[in-house]
Protein backbone atom coordinates (compact mmCIF):
# COMPACT_ATOMS: atom_id res chain seq x y z
CA UNK A 1 0.00 0.00 0.00
CA UNK A 2 2.60 2.45 1.09
CA UNK A 3 4.37 2.01 -2.31
CA UNK A 4 1.22 2.10 -4.31
CA UNK A 5 0.49 5.41 -2.61
CA UNK A 6 4.11 6.50 -3.26
CA UNK A 7 3.76 5.80 -7.25
CA UNK A 8 0.22 7.93 -7.31
CA UNK A 9 1.93 10.74 -5.63
CA UNK A 10 5.00 10.49 -7.84
CA UNK A 11 2.29 10.70 -11.21
CA UNK A 12 0.45 13.35 -9.57
CA UNK A 13 3.95 15.63 -9.42
CA UNK A 14 4.21 15.11 -12.82
CA UNK A 15 0.64 15.95 -13.66
CA UNK A 16 0.08 18.80 -11.54
CA UNK A 17 3.69 20.26 -12.49
CA UNK A 18 4.18 23.51 -14.14
CA UNK A 19 3.70 22.84 -17.51
CA UNK A 20 3.74 26.43 -18.94
CA UNK A 21 5.95 25.33 -21.99
CA UNK A 22 3.03 22.39 -22.39
CA UNK A 23 5.15 20.89 -25.88
CA UNK A 24 8.09 23.11 -25.21
CA UNK A 25 8.85 20.84 -21.71
CA UNK A 26 12.12 21.32 -20.05
CA UNK A 27 13.25 18.25 -18.34
CA UNK A 28 11.15 18.44 -15.16
CA UNK A 29 12.18 17.68 -11.57
CA UNK A 30 10.19 15.77 -10.87
CA UNK A 31 10.11 13.27 -13.69
CA UNK A 32 8.59 9.52 -13.09
CA UNK A 33 11.11 7.38 -11.74
CA UNK A 34 10.17 4.71 -14.49
CA UNK A 35 11.68 2.15 -12.54
CA UNK A 36 9.98 2.10 -10.12
CA UNK A 37 6.22 3.25 -11.48
CA UNK A 38 6.93 0.13 -14.28
CA UNK A 39 8.41 -2.34 -11.85
CA UNK A 40 5.12 -4.30 -12.17
CA UNK A 41 1.04 -3.88 -13.33
CA UNK A 42 0.29 -2.66 -10.55
CA UNK A 43 1.70 0.48 -10.28
CA UNK A 44 1.55 1.00 -14.04
CA UNK A 45 -1.96 0.50 -13.32
CA UNK A 46 -1.75 3.46 -10.86
CA UNK A 47 -0.21 5.57 -13.77
CA UNK A 48 -2.72 5.00 -16.08
CA UNK A 49 -5.27 5.44 -13.48
CA UNK A 50 -4.07 8.57 -12.36
CA UNK A 51 -4.25 10.09 -16.11
CA UNK A 52 -7.62 8.81 -16.48
CA UNK A 53 -7.95 11.35 -13.19
CA UNK A 54 -6.57 14.36 -14.54
CA UNK A 55 -8.67 13.97 -17.81
CA UNK A 56 -12.00 13.82 -15.84
CA UNK A 57 -10.68 17.04 -14.25
CA UNK A 58 -9.83 19.13 -16.74
CA UNK A 59 -9.47 18.10 -20.16
CA UNK A 60 -11.37 18.96 -23.95
CA UNK A 61 -13.37 15.85 -23.01
CA UNK A 62 -14.07 16.76 -19.24
CA UNK A 63 -17.56 17.45 -18.38
CA UNK A 64 -18.68 21.39 -18.99
CA UNK A 65 -15.18 22.26 -20.82
CA UNK A 66 -15.28 21.59 -24.35
CA UNK A 67 -18.92 21.07 -24.59
CA UNK A 68 -20.01 24.42 -22.65
CA UNK A 69 -17.46 26.34 -24.86
CA UNK A 70 -18.35 24.78 -28.27
CA UNK A 71 -22.30 24.83 -27.35
CA UNK A 72 -21.82 28.31 -26.71
CA UNK A 73 -19.61 28.70 -29.67
CA UNK A 74 -21.89 27.79 -32.27
CA UNK A 75 -25.55 27.80 -31.73
CA UNK A 76 -26.91 25.73 -29.16
CA UNK A 77 -26.25 27.75 -25.80
CA UNK A 78 -27.10 31.29 -25.17
CA UNK A 79 -24.64 33.60 -22.98
CA UNK A 80 -25.96 35.92 -20.00
CA UNK A 81 -23.16 37.31 -18.69
CA UNK A 82 -22.72 40.64 -19.07
CA UNK A 83 -18.94 41.63 -18.53
CA UNK A 84 -16.60 40.91 -20.62
CA UNK A 85 -14.62 38.40 -20.36
CA UNK A 86 -13.05 35.36 -22.49
CA UNK A 87 -16.12 33.27 -21.75
CA UNK A 88 -18.21 35.76 -23.81
CA UNK A 89 -15.62 36.51 -26.26
CA UNK A 90 -16.66 32.52 -27.09
CA UNK A 91 -20.21 32.82 -27.33
CA UNK A 92 -19.88 36.33 -29.26
CA UNK A 93 -17.30 34.92 -31.97
CA UNK A 94 -14.53 36.94 -30.99
CA UNK A 95 -11.88 34.95 -29.44
CA UNK A 96 -7.80 35.82 -29.91
CA UNK A 97 -4.36 34.29 -29.49
CA UNK A 98 -4.77 35.88 -25.47
CA UNK A 99 -8.06 34.27 -24.41
CA UNK A 100 -7.60 31.98 -21.61
CA UNK A 101 -10.03 29.50 -22.74
CA UNK A 102 -8.35 28.95 -26.26
CA UNK A 103 -5.07 28.63 -24.26
CA UNK A 104 -6.36 26.01 -21.38
CA UNK A 105 -8.28 23.63 -23.76
CA UNK A 106 -4.40 23.84 -25.91
CA UNK A 107 -2.91 23.70 -22.53
CA UNK A 108 -4.15 20.81 -20.96
CA UNK A 109 -4.45 18.69 -23.69
CA UNK A 110 -0.89 18.50 -24.37
CA UNK A 111 -0.13 18.18 -20.56
CA UNK A 112 -2.60 14.64 -21.21
CA UNK A 113 -0.19 14.02 -24.20
CA UNK A 114 3.18 14.79 -22.47
CA UNK A 115 1.52 12.41 -19.48
CA UNK A 116 0.43 9.30 -21.80
CA UNK A 117 3.77 9.57 -23.59
CA UNK A 118 5.88 9.42 -20.54
CA UNK A 119 3.25 6.20 -19.60
CA UNK A 120 4.12 4.89 -23.06
CA UNK A 121 7.59 4.90 -22.63
CA UNK A 122 7.87 3.80 -19.08
CA UNK A 123 6.14 0.62 -20.48
CA UNK A 124 8.21 -0.31 -23.38
CA UNK A 125 11.70 0.28 -21.03
CA UNK A 126 9.87 -2.32 -18.80
CA UNK A 127 10.99 -5.72 -18.31
CA UNK A 128 8.49 -6.90 -15.07
CA UNK A 129 5.65 -5.94 -16.66
CA UNK A 130 4.32 -9.43 -19.22
CA UNK A 131 3.77 -8.62 -22.83
CA UNK A 132 0.00 -9.14 -21.92
CA UNK A 133 -0.25 -6.43 -19.76
CA UNK A 134 1.85 -4.00 -22.01
CA UNK A 135 -0.62 -4.57 -24.49
CA UNK A 136 -3.78 -3.01 -22.79
CA UNK A 137 -1.43 -0.50 -20.95
CA UNK A 138 0.17 0.90 -24.23
CA UNK A 139 -3.28 0.55 -25.83
CA UNK A 140 -5.14 2.87 -23.46
CA UNK A 141 -2.48 5.49 -23.46
CA UNK A 142 -2.44 5.66 -27.16
CA UNK A 143 -5.66 5.82 -27.14
CA UNK A 144 -6.12 8.99 -24.83
CA UNK A 145 -3.25 10.59 -26.81
CA UNK A 146 -5.09 10.50 -29.94
CA UNK A 147 -8.41 11.58 -28.34
CA UNK A 148 -6.66 14.54 -27.19
CA UNK A 149 -4.62 15.37 -30.81
CA UNK A 150 -8.49 14.54 -32.20
CA UNK A 151 -9.95 17.46 -30.63
CA UNK A 152 -6.84 20.03 -30.40
CA UNK A 153 -6.52 19.14 -34.37
CA UNK A 154 -10.41 19.91 -35.35
CA UNK A 155 -10.36 23.02 -33.09
CA UNK A 156 -6.75 24.48 -34.33
CA UNK A 157 -6.10 22.51 -37.71
CA UNK A 158 -2.39 21.91 -38.36
CA UNK A 159 -0.80 21.11 -34.79
CA UNK A 160 2.22 19.53 -33.38
CA UNK A 161 2.35 16.09 -33.00
CA UNK A 162 4.75 15.09 -30.29
CA UNK A 163 5.35 11.17 -29.61
CA UNK A 164 8.03 11.60 -26.92
CA UNK A 165 8.86 13.53 -23.85
CA UNK A 166 12.52 13.63 -25.10
CA UNK A 167 12.75 17.42 -24.68
CA UNK A 168 15.74 18.47 -27.04
CA UNK A 169 12.45 17.21 -29.58
CA UNK A 170 10.00 18.65 -28.08
CA UNK A 171 11.62 22.44 -27.74
CA UNK A 172 11.65 23.15 -31.25
CA UNK A 173 8.77 20.89 -32.72
CA UNK A 174 7.01 22.18 -35.68
CA UNK A 175 3.23 22.16 -36.74
CA UNK A 176 2.13 18.68 -38.51
CA UNK A 177 0.00 19.74 -41.66
CA UNK A 178 -3.69 18.41 -40.41
CA UNK A 179 -4.01 15.71 -43.71
CA UNK A 180 -1.09 14.23 -41.83
CA UNK A 181 -2.17 14.85 -38.25
CA UNK A 182 -5.49 12.74 -39.48
CA UNK A 183 -2.94 10.51 -41.37
CA UNK A 184 -1.06 9.65 -37.83
CA UNK A 185 -4.29 9.57 -36.22
CA UNK A 186 -5.36 6.80 -38.00
CA UNK A 187 -2.08 4.79 -37.91
CA UNK A 188 -1.84 5.14 -33.83
CA UNK A 189 -5.83 4.08 -33.54
CA UNK A 190 -5.25 1.08 -35.88
CA UNK A 191 -2.39 -0.02 -33.65
CA UNK A 192 -5.11 0.31 -30.59
CA UNK A 193 -7.50 -1.35 -32.09
CA UNK A 194 -5.01 -4.41 -32.33
CA UNK A 195 -3.59 -3.93 -28.63
CA UNK A 196 -7.08 -3.45 -26.83
CA UNK A 197 -10.11 -6.27 -26.59
CA UNK A 198 -13.59 -5.93 -26.80
CA UNK A 199 -14.19 -7.10 -23.64
CA UNK A 200 -14.13 -4.61 -21.09
CA UNK A 201 -11.58 -4.13 -17.98
CA UNK A 202 -14.18 -2.98 -15.37
CA UNK A 203 -18.18 -3.56 -15.65
CA UNK A 204 -18.56 0.38 -15.51
CA UNK A 205 -16.93 0.84 -18.74
CA UNK A 206 -14.72 3.39 -17.07
CA UNK A 207 -11.97 1.97 -19.36
CA UNK A 208 -12.25 2.35 -23.45
CA UNK A 209 -11.94 -0.78 -24.70
CA UNK A 210 -11.58 -1.54 -28.07
CA UNK A 211 -14.86 -0.33 -29.49
CA UNK A 212 -13.43 3.10 -28.12
CA UNK A 213 -10.82 3.33 -31.03
CA UNK A 214 -13.49 2.33 -33.59
CA UNK A 215 -15.18 5.09 -32.85
CA UNK A 216 -12.57 7.57 -33.14
CA UNK A 217 -11.55 5.95 -36.13
CA UNK A 218 -14.81 5.97 -37.97
CA UNK A 219 -14.59 9.83 -36.74
CA UNK A 220 -10.87 10.46 -38.77
CA UNK A 221 -11.89 8.21 -41.40
CA UNK A 222 -14.88 10.77 -42.02
CA UNK A 223 -13.03 13.39 -41.64
CA UNK A 224 -10.99 12.17 -44.79
CA UNK A 225 -14.20 11.61 -46.49
CA UNK A 226 -13.09 7.71 -46.30
CA UNK A 227 -16.82 6.59 -46.35
CA UNK A 228 -16.33 2.77 -46.72
CA UNK A 229 -13.60 2.41 -44.27
CA UNK A 230 -16.22 4.61 -41.69
CA UNK A 231 -18.95 2.18 -42.41
CA UNK A 232 -17.05 -0.97 -41.70
CA UNK A 233 -15.28 0.65 -38.26
CA UNK A 234 -19.08 1.81 -37.35
CA UNK A 235 -20.89 -1.71 -38.12
CA UNK A 236 -18.54 -3.24 -35.79
CA UNK A 237 -19.64 -1.09 -33.00
CA UNK A 238 -23.60 -1.29 -34.09
CA UNK A 239 -23.62 -5.05 -34.45
CA UNK A 240 -21.70 -5.92 -31.74
CA UNK A 241 -23.73 -7.74 -28.39
CA UNK A 242 -22.06 -5.66 -26.30
CA UNK A 243 -24.22 -2.87 -26.20
CA UNK A 244 -27.90 -2.12 -26.48
CA UNK A 245 -30.28 0.86 -27.04
CA UNK A 246 -31.83 2.44 -24.22
CA UNK A 247 -35.42 2.72 -24.42
CA UNK A 248 -35.77 4.39 -21.34
CA UNK A 249 -35.49 7.99 -22.32
CA UNK A 250 -34.71 8.70 -18.45
CA UNK A 251 -32.03 6.34 -18.03
CA UNK A 252 -29.78 7.58 -21.43
CA UNK A 253 -27.08 9.26 -18.33
CA UNK A 254 -27.70 6.87 -16.43
CA UNK A 255 -23.92 4.66 -15.24
CA UNK A 256 -25.29 1.43 -15.33
CA UNK A 257 -26.77 1.33 -19.34
CA UNK A 258 -25.85 -0.72 -22.30
CA UNK A 259 -25.70 2.14 -24.71
CA UNK A 260 -22.35 3.60 -23.15
CA UNK A 261 -18.83 3.17 -24.57
CA UNK A 262 -17.07 4.52 -22.47
CA UNK A 263 -17.69 6.81 -19.38
CA UNK A 264 -15.20 8.90 -16.94
CA UNK A 265 -15.60 8.20 -13.04
CA UNK A 266 -16.31 11.29 -11.01
CA UNK A 267 -13.53 11.70 -7.81
CA UNK A 268 -15.68 10.42 -4.86
CA UNK A 269 -18.86 9.94 -6.45
CA UNK A 270 -19.28 13.89 -6.96
CA UNK A 271 -22.08 15.20 -9.21
CA UNK A 272 -21.07 16.30 -12.50
CA UNK A 273 -20.44 19.89 -13.69
CA UNK A 274 -22.96 19.46 -16.31
CA UNK A 275 -25.70 18.93 -13.79
CA UNK A 276 -25.20 22.25 -12.05
CA UNK A 277 -23.32 24.38 -14.63
CA UNK A 278 -26.54 25.07 -16.71
CA UNK A 279 -28.89 24.65 -13.64
CA UNK A 280 -31.15 28.13 -12.80
CA UNK A 281 -34.59 27.96 -11.55
CA UNK A 282 -37.01 31.17 -10.21
CA UNK A 283 -34.84 34.04 -11.84
CA UNK A 284 -33.70 34.86 -15.46
CA UNK A 285 -30.57 32.68 -16.29
CA UNK A 286 -26.86 34.57 -15.20
CA UNK A 287 -24.83 32.21 -17.43
CA UNK A 288 -26.19 29.59 -20.22
CA UNK A 289 -29.59 29.20 -21.33
CA UNK A 290 -30.37 26.97 -24.18
CA UNK A 291 -30.69 28.86 -27.50
CA UNK A 292 -34.08 29.65 -29.16
CA UNK A 293 -33.27 27.92 -31.82
CA UNK A 294 -32.13 24.62 -30.48
CA UNK A 295 -35.52 24.64 -28.75
CA UNK A 296 -37.36 25.16 -31.95
CA UNK A 297 -35.71 22.18 -33.27
CA UNK A 298 -38.24 19.84 -31.63
CA UNK A 299 -41.38 18.80 -32.09
CA UNK A 300 -43.76 19.21 -29.33
CA UNK A 301 -44.12 15.93 -28.68
CA UNK A 302 -40.58 14.50 -28.71
CA UNK A 303 -39.35 13.12 -25.22
CA UNK A 304 -36.05 14.61 -24.77
CA UNK A 305 -37.55 18.07 -25.03
CA UNK A 306 -40.24 16.68 -22.29
CA UNK A 307 -37.25 14.96 -20.28
CA UNK A 308 -33.84 16.48 -20.67
CA UNK A 309 -34.99 20.45 -21.16
CA UNK A 310 -36.50 22.49 -17.97
CA UNK A 311 -38.47 25.52 -18.71
CA UNK A 312 -37.93 28.32 -16.38
CA UNK A 313 -40.61 31.00 -16.46
CA UNK A 314 -39.34 34.22 -14.93
CA UNK A 315 -41.07 38.17 -15.16
CA UNK A 316 -43.20 36.87 -18.13
CA UNK A 317 -39.95 35.12 -20.38
CA UNK A 318 -39.52 31.58 -20.20
CA UNK A 319 -36.38 30.23 -20.93
CA UNK A 320 -34.78 26.85 -20.75
CA UNK A 321 -32.14 25.19 -19.25
CA UNK A 322 -30.38 21.51 -20.07
CA UNK A 323 -31.25 18.87 -17.98
CA UNK A 324 -29.55 15.64 -19.41
CA UNK A 325 -27.60 15.49 -16.06
CA UNK A 326 -29.75 15.84 -12.87
CA UNK A 327 -28.36 14.62 -9.95
CA UNK A 328 -26.79 18.00 -8.45
CA UNK A 329 -26.13 15.97 -4.61
CA UNK A 330 -22.18 15.56 -3.29
CA UNK A 331 -23.60 11.70 -3.36
CA UNK A 332 -23.63 10.99 -6.80
CA UNK A 333 -24.29 7.00 -7.59
CA UNK A 334 -26.06 6.94 -10.90
CA UNK A 335 -23.98 9.22 -13.28
CA UNK A 336 -20.63 9.22 -14.45
CA UNK A 337 -19.91 11.56 -17.47
CA UNK A 338 -20.51 9.77 -21.12
CA UNK A 339 -17.89 10.04 -23.49
CA UNK A 340 -19.40 7.91 -26.16
CA UNK A 341 -22.37 6.51 -26.67
CA UNK A 342 -24.23 4.13 -28.97
CA UNK A 343 -26.34 6.82 -30.41
CA UNK A 344 -23.49 8.42 -32.24
CA UNK A 345 -22.20 5.32 -33.66
CA UNK A 346 -25.77 4.96 -35.53
CA UNK A 347 -26.04 8.27 -36.82
CA UNK A 348 -22.68 8.51 -37.87
CA UNK A 349 -23.34 4.92 -39.72
CA UNK A 350 -26.06 7.01 -41.11
CA UNK A 351 -24.04 9.22 -42.54
CA UNK A 352 -21.39 7.22 -43.96
CA UNK A 353 -24.22 5.03 -45.87
CA UNK A 354 -25.87 8.29 -47.30
CA UNK A 355 -22.77 9.36 -48.57
CA UNK A 356 -22.52 6.13 -50.46
CA UNK A 357 -26.03 7.19 -51.77
CA UNK A 358 -26.98 3.88 -49.27
CA UNK A 359 -30.25 5.55 -47.91
CA UNK A 360 -32.65 2.87 -47.53
CA UNK A 361 -30.00 1.24 -45.51
CA UNK A 362 -29.38 4.29 -44.19
CA UNK A 363 -32.89 5.35 -42.38
CA UNK A 364 -32.74 2.12 -39.68
CA UNK A 365 -29.90 3.79 -38.32
CA UNK A 366 -31.69 7.40 -38.63
CA UNK A 367 -34.62 6.43 -37.00
CA UNK A 368 -33.96 4.49 -34.14
CA UNK A 369 -33.27 7.91 -31.92
CA UNK A 370 -36.60 9.56 -33.39
CA UNK A 371 -38.57 6.26 -32.38
CA UNK A 372 -36.84 6.53 -28.69
CA UNK A 373 -38.16 10.26 -28.75
CA UNK A 374 -41.19 8.73 -30.18
CA UNK A 375 -41.27 11.39 -32.93
CA UNK A 376 -42.37 10.43 -36.49
CA UNK A 377 -40.04 7.89 -38.52
CA UNK A 378 -38.54 8.93 -42.42
CA UNK A 379 -39.55 6.84 -45.31
CA UNK A 380 -38.77 6.80 -48.56
CA UNK A 381 -38.50 8.06 -51.02
CA UNK A 382 -36.42 10.97 -49.71
CA UNK A 383 -33.17 12.50 -51.23
CA UNK A 384 -29.65 13.34 -50.55
CA UNK A 385 -29.60 16.43 -49.32
CA UNK A 386 -33.22 16.05 -47.50
CA UNK A 387 -31.56 13.01 -45.37
CA UNK A 388 -28.39 14.59 -44.78
CA UNK A 389 -29.90 17.38 -43.05
CA UNK A 390 -32.05 15.38 -40.91
CA UNK A 391 -29.20 13.59 -39.49
CA UNK A 392 -27.57 16.72 -39.03
CA UNK A 393 -31.21 17.69 -36.95
CA UNK A 394 -31.06 14.87 -35.62
CA UNK A 395 -27.81 15.14 -34.41
CA UNK A 396 -28.70 18.53 -32.99
CA UNK A 397 -31.40 17.17 -30.88
CA UNK A 398 -29.62 13.98 -29.71
CA UNK A 399 -26.40 15.45 -28.73
CA UNK A 400 -27.00 19.09 -27.24
CA UNK A 401 -24.19 20.11 -24.86
CA UNK A 402 -22.44 16.93 -25.53
CA UNK A 403 -18.60 16.72 -26.08
CA UNK A 404 -18.68 19.96 -28.46
CA UNK A 405 -20.81 17.75 -30.97
CA UNK A 406 -22.66 20.50 -32.83
CA UNK A 407 -19.26 22.21 -33.71
CA UNK A 408 -17.70 18.66 -35.01
CA UNK A 409 -20.62 17.77 -36.95
CA UNK A 410 -20.84 21.13 -38.33
CA UNK A 411 -17.83 20.79 -39.87
CA UNK A 412 -17.50 17.56 -40.68
CA UNK A 413 -20.17 18.40 -43.04
CA UNK A 414 -19.09 21.47 -44.04
CA UNK A 415 -21.78 23.57 -42.69
CA UNK A 416 -20.27 25.56 -40.54
CA UNK A 417 -20.92 28.70 -42.55
CA UNK A 418 -24.39 28.44 -41.53
CA UNK A 419 -23.94 30.16 -38.56
CA UNK A 420 -24.12 33.42 -39.67
CA UNK A 421 -27.82 33.11 -39.79
CA UNK A 422 -27.69 33.38 -35.87
CA UNK A 423 -24.24 34.04 -34.89
CA UNK A 424 -23.37 37.75 -36.66
CA UNK A 425 -20.05 38.12 -35.69
CA UNK A 426 -19.47 34.38 -37.48
CA UNK A 427 -16.80 34.56 -39.84
CA UNK A 428 -15.33 31.82 -42.23
CA UNK A 429 -11.76 31.62 -40.29
CA UNK A 430 -13.55 30.77 -37.01
CA UNK A 431 -13.37 26.77 -38.53
CA UNK A 432 -10.57 27.27 -36.49
CA UNK A 433 -9.24 28.61 -33.15
CA UNK A 434 -5.62 30.69 -33.08
CA UNK A 435 -2.97 29.48 -31.73
CA UNK A 436 -2.52 30.40 -28.24
CA UNK A 437 0.02 33.53 -28.39
CA UNK A 438 1.98 32.05 -24.97
CA UNK A 439 2.75 28.75 -27.09
CA UNK A 440 4.16 30.92 -30.31
CA UNK A 441 6.46 33.19 -28.48
CA UNK A 442 7.80 29.73 -26.93
CA UNK A 443 8.23 28.31 -29.95
CA UNK A 444 8.44 30.51 -33.36
CA UNK A 445 8.22 26.98 -35.07
CA UNK A 446 4.32 27.42 -34.27
CA UNK A 447 4.37 30.28 -36.91
CA UNK A 448 2.60 31.02 -38.89
CA UNK A 449 -0.70 31.89 -36.52
CA UNK A 450 -4.22 30.57 -38.24
CA UNK A 451 -5.38 32.59 -41.08
CA UNK A 452 -7.75 35.75 -39.14
CA UNK A 453 -5.97 36.32 -36.00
Amino acid sequence: MKKTKFIIMMIVILITASCEKLIEVDIPDNQIDREAVFKDVQTANSALAALYADVMKNSPIAGANLETNLSAYTDELDNYTTAASDTRDIFLNQQIDTNSIVYSLWANSYKHIYTANSILEGIEGSTAITASDKKYLRGEALLTRTIMLFYLNQLYGDIPYPETTNYNINNTINKTASTEVLSKMESDLLEVSLLLQNDYRNAERIYPNRMVARLLLAKVYMAKQEWDKAESALKEITQSPLYQMTNDINKVFQKTEKHILWQLKPHNNQSLPQASIYYFVNAAPSTYALAATLINSFSVGDLRKQHWIAAVNFNGNTYYRAEKYKNRDFNNTMEYSIIFRLEEAYLLLAETLVQQNKFTEALPYLNTTRQRAQIPILAMPISKDLLMDEILLENKREFFTEMGHRFLDLKRTGKLNTLPNTKPSWKDYHKLWPIPQKEILLNANLKPQNTGY
